[in-house]
């Protein structure tokens, strides 16, 4: 071990009391300690944090000292670490203008600014207005988030939505672009997502209910009190979640009803948002869809007839249930169809085919078909659709891991690329100096895991570089090898980075994401072991030089192979996580726990699941034994992953850690889920993340070679 690594300063940690709080479960005895520190008014307390039990605010408040103390030694390395990345950050950066009529829409940032501005100039490109400074609307709060925002179809109005205190209950605002006065239309508690129909009179938007729950479409009239809103559609069960959005051509508006297997989609005219939503096909549990427009016909991406990996289908407007789909696009088992846009002449489809992504260009007057793919071993590729449905520009955004983002418009006819806009680093980057691959780490069960790994080209390949892994292995959400400017300040101080696109996402196809959930989940666990041995195996780095880091249900990971296998690990680094999974899926009150039981099991009415739970949730496997460093991150007013779980955990490691290493916790007490709203203070978070590595890695003071690279 390093000797910086046990330099800790001399503050004693914090001991949360226990206080045993019995339940008994399928016959079994749980016993939690450290229940208290779930506040009986968390719901208050998302709304205003400054409601928070004395007692658990008093612990939070010893534990962020604590952490504070133990990495105070860092703070000139943080500091240091802000700056390299900051230097990264174009600060005048701005998104490509996206046309909509007269109009073209962006969103661009000001040298100092913490927060966006959302743009709009003629399409000529001439004369720049800004609707909406995020900068303004944030002064004087400690947290300030831009949800979602839509421009009306008649450009007048800017409806947008904010969230002040990080618990995502978005508050609706319309603005008046010609003056820049908000109206007095204002909507409280929702989910932050708007949608207009085509008269810009009407708009949907999705309402929480008590329990935090986004079950409710309404419909406003501008200009009229919000309590007069209409409800057009009430989700009955509460393990289903509903969205809205709108189809590329405009024509429909599209009310999404959906758990992790199933889905439901109804459709509202846009020219006559009065009328009521009619279903597209009744929900079958384990039936995905989602439903494009296209003249008379509806475009279907579906996993229908066992199509694993989906196909699309098309079917008549006046008559869209199952028995008219017509098959389109048949399925091809490992091609996973990942999304589906249509334009007036063409249907647009994402594919990922052996862990990479691949753009399909498709004609509707002949079903003539191209490939837009690229050369490297490892790349992230995406579509943005843009506002218009006549047209033949397709932009798309491509980066791996050494190239910076490239932002293509591609014409669709002529099959010709501009390149409209190429992610700048202004303190210099040169891919040529970095090198990344693509391995494949062999499973205990056989299968091979895809590792996506990045390291600057002089970082000697002898075993004794650390590795910071990353995973994450829930939802089907796949991690694409992408670029990012944070992390070559690791790499640049003789990290290898590492992703491991492991079981629970989508990287080879959807059977990848059911073979890590439920009873299968773990295999998510392994597949992660699996990918830092591999890392040993081929001479990359060594046991107990690995930092693993993942949030959210990423974070579960880290807190499951934390138990696993602690001697592979050096570092643990989990933000926002998932760790109390038994507790939370055993309280159907929790915002989100009946909409996650289809991904990790329902161990209420399942003995069987509440087994396999119990069998890893981290927290209830915590034991006496010798922990690798951990730093764990959280949000007290998150309302996905609560801020207790990250504490309990916390309390109950450094109960039973046998080690000397560090056990830290940081509450971020005016943020959520998402940790600071503005763009620098998210990076001071990633600067103390990747400070704690350094400093249990040995490598908080760089070696001046690496430190040259790094200015």
């Amino acid at each position: 071990m390093h000797g910086p690594a046990h330099r800790h300063a001399f503050v004693k940690p914090p001991r949360a009391p226990r206080r045993p709080s019995v339940a008994t479960w399928h016959g079994v005895e749980l016993v939690d300690d450290y229940a208290w520190l779930k506040a009986d008014n968390w719901q208050e307390v998302m709304r205003d944090p400054a409601v928070l039990d004395p007692d658990i605010r008093a612990y939070l408040d010893a534990e962020n000292a604590y952490c504070e103390a133990q990495l105070a030694e860092t703070l000139p390395l943080q500091e240091e670490l802000f700056r390299e990345m900051r230097g990264r950050l174009k600060e005048d950066d701005s998104s490509v203008p996206a046309p909509d009529g007269p109009f073209a829409y962006y969103t661009s940032f000001v040298a100092g600014g913490q927060y966006p501005l959302v743009c709009r100039q003629a399409r000529s490109g001439e004369g720049e207005a800004v609707l909406l400074d995020g900068n303004r609307e944030a002064e004087g709060k400690p947290y300030w988030d831009l949800g979602s925002f839509q421009h009306s179809p008649d450009h007048r109005l800017l409806a947008y939505a904010s969230d002040d205190k990080g618990s995502e209950l978005y508050t609706i605002r319309l603005r008046d672009v010609a003056t820049g006065i908000d109206l007095p239309d204002c909507i409280p508690d929702t989910r932050g997502s708007v949608v207009w129909a085509n008269d810009s009179k009407a708009l949907f938007y999705v309402r929480l209910d008590e329990h935090h729950r986004p079950l409710l479409v309404y419909r406003h009239i501008v200009g009229t009190p919000v309590e007069d809103d209409v409800l057009v559609y009430a989700e009955k069960d509460i393990g289903f979640y509903v969205a809205v959005s709108s189809t590329q051509s405009a024509k429909f508006i599209v009310i999404d009803a959906h758990d992790h297997q199933t889905s439901e989609v109804r459709l509202i005219d846009a020219d006559a948002p009065l009328e009521p939503a009619l279903v597209v096909e009744p929900r079958t549990t384990g039936h995905e869809y989602s439903v494009e427009h296209h003249g008379d016909k509806l475009i279907i991406t579906t996993n229908s007839e066992a199509a694993e990996d989906f196909r699309i289908c098309e079917a008549p407007v006046s008559v869209p249930s199952m028995e008219n789909w017509r098959e389109l696009i048949p399925h091809r088992p490992g091609c996973l169809i990942l999304d589906t846009v249509l334009y007036r002449d063409h249907m647009v489809r994402l594919e990922r085919e052996g862990s990479l992504p691949r753009i399909i260009v498709r004609q509707f007057a002949d079903g003539a078909e191209h490939v837009i793919a690229f050369p490297e071993e490892a790349y992230s590729l995406s579509i943005a659709p843009g506002y218009e449905f006549d047209t033949a520009t397709l932009r798309f955004v491509y980066s791996s891991m050494t190239t910076p983002a490239e932002t293509y418009d591609y014409d669709m006819r002529t099959r010709s690329r501009t390149l409209r806009k190429r992610q700048q680093v202004p303190s210099g980057h040169n891919p040529a100096d970095y090198v990344t691959r693509r391995l494949y780490a062999p499973a205990p069960d056989g299968e091979t895991v895809p590792v996506s790994i990045l390291y600057h080209k002089s970082t000697p390949l002898d075993g004794s570089a650390p590795v910071l892994l990353y995973g994450y292995g829930a939802y089907g959400i796949s991690i694409p090898a992408s670029f990012s400017t944070t992390r070559l300040s690791l790499v640049d101080r003789g990290f290898i980075y590492a992703i491991a696109h492991i079981r629970g996402g989508k990287d080879k196809g959807y059977r990848w994401y059911t073979d890590g959930k439920l009873a299968r989940k773990a295999h998510t666990f392994t597949d992660f072991i699996a990918a830092g041995e591999y890392l040993v195996a081929q001479g990359l780095t060594r046991r107990g030089r690995i930092v693993a880091n993942g949030g959210s249900a990423g974070g579960m990971l880290m807190g499951v192979v934390a138990n696993m296998a602690p001697e592979l690990f050096l570092g643990i680094i989990a933000d926002v996580p998932f760790v109390d999974v038994l507790n939370t899926m055993l309280d159907k009150d929790l915002p989100l726990t009946p909409p996650e039981w289809p991904e990790w099991g329902n161990p209420i009415t399942s003995r069987e699941e509440f087994e396999i739970i119990h069998s890893y949730s981290p927290y209830e496997n915590v034991e006496a034994k010798a922990y690798p460093h951990v730093f764990a991150y959280g949000g007290l007013t998150d309302p996905r992953v609560t801020y207790w779980e990250p504490a309990k955990w916390v309390a109950r490691l450094r109960e039973k850690n046998t080690s000397e290493n560090l056990i830290l916790l940081k509450i971020n007490m005016e943020a959520g889920h998402g940790g600071a709203s503005g763009r620098y203070e998210q990076l001071r978070e990633m600067a103390a993340d990747y400070a704690f590595a350094l400093k249990i890695s040995g490598l908080a003071a760089a070696p001046a070679g690496q430190k040259e690279r790094a200015a």
